[in-house]
């Protein structure tokens, strides 16, 4: 799996097990459950650039789809593991990451379905 999509001439599966040449575009679930989470409250060594100066800590959670594959991710601005639950809901929102980038992160939503109130 790719993400961005892989559109080069001669592109190859990454998979060393696999030999595969030919893509195919899948959408993806905007929702999913929380598997597992954790909190980087300790900024990583390089290579990592950090966002602020100072560092700031953020969540992560890796959410399984209903297509049955698991995606790793930040989790949105101002929600951390406090909001968190294993088989919690969270939806797909895109947020800048600075002035110039934009990221997708995981939010909470509430059992009804509605986003969380934050």
């Amino acid at each position: 799996m790719f993400f961005p999509p892989v559109r080069a001439e001669g592109a190859f599966c990454g998979n060393p097990a696999c030999a595969g040449e030919v893509f195919e575009t899948v959408e993806l679930s905007r929702r999913g459950t929380v598997w597992s989470y954790t909190d980087a409250r300790y900024q990583p060594p390089a290579p990592y650039v950090p966002r602020s100066d100072p560092y700031q800590p953020f969540a992560l959670a890796a959410v399984e789809l209903a297509e049955g594959i698991t995606v790793l991710g930040q989790v949105a601005d101002g929600y951390g593991v406090a909001e968190l639950r294993v088989g919690g809901e969270v939806e797909l929102v895109v947020e800048p990451l600075d002035d110039e980038l934009l990221i997708w992160r995981w939010k909470p939503v509430t059992e009804l379905g509605e986003e969380a109130d934050q």
